[in-house]
């Protein structure tokens, strides 16, 4: 039986070439030749061994989509709410089966974790509670053990400091004052220190995003993380003396100040707040412009904002304490038209390998995508 290869053999073999030693000099040259193909052969096969165990398995889970943030994201406004978000038991979370995830189609399965009215603490890890629901970061992690998460789209803030849905009462109420100041006077002295102090708690949902993923695995070039702005739900371009029997009580000015300044430095915030996360960004701060609520005159059917908006089944669902917070809870927010176009430009943007972008108006009433 022939003696095994070794690296000690190979050495005897070629110290005895030409000198007469065992096996020939002949013989020890192809001994020689043949154990160093033989070796070079082992250490190649042990590199593709070495290779196939780093290749990981196909990840064979059906792909998702989440959505995390406040009532804009959630479908407020759109109707078709999903069972047990309509007010049962305390849950106002408007989660509509026409929000922007559900038409996004990127992946196998869209998921709503957003909920109308939430602030970014209720968004992040923590132990906030928010309509009798938990942290949506925390129900994120859960979801991505047994999905691919593929894209996680964000929107928050607007409940914090910034304090929109109040701010947008507090302006109606002015308009009630023919006479007085509008909401614009003090917002413009309180706006910048608002955004400032908003910031970090959007930086916080970020962060826990980024966190609870890589504890379950995944890299952050994994899935696609992208943080919405907010689209302008009035615009200064009303019927002058009708408008507020049309559902947007507020004066001229005040919707001014806010289309113009107030959604544009929101927007401007959250993208710095999106670039410091490594995560992407894509304005929606003129997404509505020309379908804002009011906008259109006689035929509203192309608005994609509602204007002020009541809804009688709080009446019947609401308790006396909260009842009138959720009978106008609908008002100023996104039509599921408006979700519908929104969603065709987020995926349009999904498709780019652009940090950020925004959403524009077309001359026929449409969006883009704007880079």
């Amino acid at each position: 039986m022939s003696e095994p290869f070794s690296s000690l053999s190979l050495v005897e073999d070629v110290s005895t070439v030409g000198s007469g030693g065992r096996g020939g000099g002949g013989n020890a040259l192809l001994r020689a030749v043949i154990g160093i193909a033989l070796g070079l052969a082992i250490g190649v096969a042990a590199g593709m061994a070495l290779t196939a165990s780093e290749v990981p398995a196909a990840d064979e889970r059906p792909t998702a989509a989440v959505a995390l943030g406040d009532s804009v994201l959630a479908g407020e406004g759109a109707g078709s709410y999903e069972p047990g978000t309509d007010g049962e038991n305390g849950n106002w979370c408007h989660r509509s089966t026409e929000a922007l995830v559900h038409k996004l189609a990127v992946a196998d399965r869209a998921v709503n974790l957003a909920c109308s009215g939430a602030t970014s603490a209720d968004v992040a890890l923590g132990d906030a509670v928010h309509h009798a629901e938990g942290s949506q970061v925390r129900r994120l992690a859960d979801l991505a053990k047994r999905y691919r998460v593929t894209t996680v789209v964000v929107q928050t803030g607007a409940n914090d400091d910034p304090r929109f849905g109040d701010t947008m009462v507090d302006c109606v109420i002015a308009w009630l004052n023919p006479f007085g100041r509008g909401c614009r006077t003090s917002l413009r002295e309180e706006w910048p220190e608002r955004l400032t102090a908003m910031r970090p708690k959007v930086a916080a949902v970020l962060t826990d995003v980024r966190t609870v993923l890589r504890d379950a695995g995944y890299r952050d070039e994994d899935y696609e993380l992208v943080v919405l702005s907010y689209a302008s739900p009035v615009t200064e371009k009303m019927d002058r003396a009708g408008h507020g029997v049309d559902g947007c009580p507020l004066k001229l000015d005040d919707a001014a100040y806010g289309r113009l300044e107030a959604v544009p430095q929101l927007a401007d915030a959250l993208r710095e707040v999106a670039g410091g996360a490594d995560a992407r960004f894509l304005d929606l701060s003129r997404a509505t412009e020309g379908r804002e609520a009011c906008s259109g005159g006689d035929d509203r059917s192309g608005e994609w904002q509602r204007g002020l908006t009541v809804d009688p089944r709080a009446l019947r669902v609401g308790t006396p304490a909260d009842v009138l917070p959720h009978l106008v809870q609908q008002s100023f927010h996104p039509t599921a038209a408006g979700h519908a176009r929104f969603a065709s430009c987020l995926r349009e943007f999904l498709t780019t390998d652009a940090a950020t972008a925004r959403c524009v108006p077309t001359p026929d009433g449409d969006l883009r995508l704007d880079r």
